[in-house]
């Protein structure tokens, strides 16, 4: 069945236009619907997404769909769009403006080469709010915020979509016959195609800087931006590698996570808030992880949090365990039923923390850490005499050894356990060598 001719994809019933009079705006629009037509589209399968600005105002004027989204995010949005569904011709309509502000977005797209049609609607000002200058504004234009020039080189949208991988990348005016015929190259390249529409904004800038239609050109030659295609390459778009991608992904074997069966029991009736403090190198991280796969392995709820600097071998190192008989709701420990500290580090690093355990609460310390300032009850680290050549090297797995038989959290046999499967051979050789000093 042949598809219906529609004259216009502008939706007249809502003209006039409401911008300002002798508005470039306008010009641009018919030119994306002479385009439209030219491609015989279905209204449905395209979607125009617009920013904030005076281009804004262009999502009533046509009978596609439109989204409206915050200033600076159209191409963000787009991207989305055209994510969930690759079949729709998704159009970006921008100004200077939401260039500037959503410029990283701007950047990434080209970069990705994401098959969006960018169209820049560029008047070098800030239009809807009183004319400020943009990223655009040219070398000594008076502006409402450059009253006296501006300084500011301004920024080449095309130039840099170009050099950041955009496929199909133009520079026209508002007033080039050819437009709509532009238009259309850009949606049908497989990739991210944009063109920056230089126009004209009659309320502010034209009538401060004396600029009209004929010194476009000028102002090209002048910057050194000319027009017409500036880049078209035929690399394939995001989305068409993406699905390139998905397709071998789905042919390779899907990994295998860790799964920790309950083989032991606890008897453990309460939450218990577990604080391991000490410095990096001293694999805290590690024996945390180790508890709380003891506990999962004995049928209990487990949390674990980490926190330790961007540095590395320096600094603290801080793992936080919650182990509890019922779902754990909340991972934070803002107040700890027992903590072990055993390197200065960590001492100093959880000090608001301690002061908040009462006396019902427990410090554990290594060598030299005791004398906390809390009301918990402080007690040294006490391993035995056959560990004492391990503590330099072995602390923390000596101390969730300890923490086990103390607090009787589950079977000693499950923390060994928990070392037989989640750390590598080599290592798990060692710990269980750690561990046996307390059998």
């Amino acid at each position: 069945m042949a598809k219906p001719i529609i004259d216009t994809y502008i939706a007249e019933e809502n003209l006039p236009y409401e911008f300002c009079p002798g508005c470039s705006h306008g010009k641009v629009l018919g030119a994306l619907s002479n385009s439209l037509k030219q491609q015989s589209l279905d209204p449905s399968e395209v979607v125009i997404v617009t920013d904030i600005g005076c281009v804004g105002l262009s999502d009533k004027y046509f009978i596609t769909h439109a989204f409206h989204g915050l200033h600076g995010r159209a191409i963000t949005y787009a991207s989305g769009i055209k994510m969930q569904n690759s079949e729709l011709k998704v159009i970006v309509l921008i100004g200077d403006g939401g260039c500037g502000i959503g410029g990283h977005h701007l950047l990434n797209a080209a970069r990705l080469n994401t098959d969006i049609t960018v169209l820049v609607f560029n008047n070098f000002n800030f239009g809807m709010t009183g004319g400020q200058h943009s990223v655009t504004t040219p070398l000594d234009s008076i502006t409402a915020t450059t009253t006296l020039g501006s300084t500011d080189a301004p920024m080449d949208i095309a130039g840099t979509a170009k050099v950041n991988g955009g496929g199909f990348v133009a520079r026209a005016t508002a007033f080039d016959n050819d437009l709509p015929d532009l238009i259309e190259k850009a949606m049908k390249h497989d990739g991210f195609s944009i063109i920056d529409i230089w126009e004209l904004c009659t309320a502010y800038y034209v009538v401060r800087n004396d600029f009209g239609r004929k010194e476009m050109l000028n102002y090209m030659n002048g910057m050194k931006m000319e027009s017409g295609i500036l880049q078209e390459t035929d690399r394939p778009s995001f989305q068409t590698s993406y699905k390139t991608i998905q397709e071998q992904a789905s042919k390779q074997k899907p990994m295998s996570g860790l799964v920790l069966d309950t083989k032991f029991s606890s008897v453990l009736e309460k939450p218990i808030r577990i604080v391991l403090a000490g410095a990096a190198g001293q694999k805290v991280v590690s024996a945390g992880n180790l508890l709380a796969s003891a506990a999962t392995l004995s049928g209990l709820w487990t949390s674990r949090r980490a926190d330790f600097p961007i540095t590395i071998q320096t600094g603290f190192s801080v793992a936080e365990i919650v182990i509890s008989p019922e779902p754990v709701l909340y991972s934070g420990i803002i107040k700890p039923d027992v903590v072990a500290l055993i390197a200065p580090e960590g001492k100093a690093k959880i000090a608001r923390l301690t002061k908040t355990m009462e006396e019902s609460d427990t410090i554990y310390f290594a060598d030299g850490l005791g004398d906390v300032n809390s009301s918990a009850n402080q007690l040294p680290l006490e391993f035995p005499e056959s560990a004492k050549k391990e503590i330099r090297k072995n602390i923390s797995a000596l101390t969730a050894g300890y923490l086990t038989k103390q607090l009787n959290l589950f079977p000693f046999e499950a923390l060994k356990e928990a070392v037989r499967q989640i750390q590598k051979p080599k290592i798990a050789e060692i710990n269980l060598g750690i561990l046996a000093h307390f059998e």
